[in-house]
């Protein structure tokens, strides 16, 4: 299981003339460890997540997911893939207000054609993962910030990914639970064998990762292990 973005360049038009948001990108995370990305607004961080997630084409390179070469996939072979295979955990947990917890992460199993006997214990299974097996029957109103968040997470983990692609899951949330958000992505991420990739401005909660990349002006300096 693993993410190996090579050679990654991405450009936007910009009237007359085209933008780099992404400048020769390689990076390569393993199964089972944590990369965190890091950087100013506008380096190219959202970039580089949309990429590695399928969601964007780049002009140059490669992107492989668990020894798939994602290049020439139709948009259906894609979807299926990142239904399969990647896990998203938005910024912004955007949980449907109308569902529990439980079914939240249930919606996500059955669109991924789970049997409908399972889907209720594996979304238990994973409650219980992120410490909110209790919290199952509640919905959005009534769980606090950083209980959303967690619950944005099992969402994406629901399925078994592959990879897990994190975006500032620590921005809306005091210290407190914002650490308590990332042991849970650190454990998880261990746990499950997951490529993972968090993208944050959080610089207090990186000794918890197993290397840093930073960006700057859409290039990638070359990752670094933590002391």
């Amino acid at each position: 299981m693993s993410l190996r973005l090579t050679g990654i360049t991405l450009t936007y038009r910009d009237g007359d003339s085209r933008l780099t948001a992404l400048d020769d990108v390689s990076l390569d995370v393993p199964g089972g460890s944590l990369t965190a990305v890091v950087g100013p607004s506008g380096s190219g961080k959202s970039s580089l997540l949309a990429v590695a997630a399928t969601l964007i084409t780049p002009d140059t390179g490669t992107v492989v997911i668990d020894g798939t070469d994602t290049a020439g996939l139709s948009r259906g072979e894609l979807t299926g893939l990142r239904r399969r295979k990647v896990g998203i955990v938005f910024q912004q947990p955007n949980l449907l207000p109308s569902l529990t917890a439980a079914e939240q992460l249930q919606v996500m199993a059955q669109l991924d054609g789970r049997k409908p006997r399972g889907v209720r214990k594996r979304a238990l299974e994973i409650l219980d993962a992120v410490g909110l097996a209790d919290q199952a029957n509640r919905r959005p109103h009534q769980l606090s910030g950083g209980q959303r968040q967690r619950v944005n997470i099992a969402r994406a983990l629901v399925n078994d990914p592959t990879v897990l692609l994190v975006d500032e899951p620590t921005s809306a949330l005091d210290h407190e639970r914002g650490a308590a958000v990332m042991d849970v992505i650190t454990r998880l991420t261990h746990q499950q064998a997951t490529a993972t990739v968090l993208v944050t401005h959080d610089r207090t909660h990186l000794t918890a990762v197993d290397q840093v990349a930073e960006m700057h002006d859409g290039r990638l300096r070359r990752p670094a292990a933590i002391p």
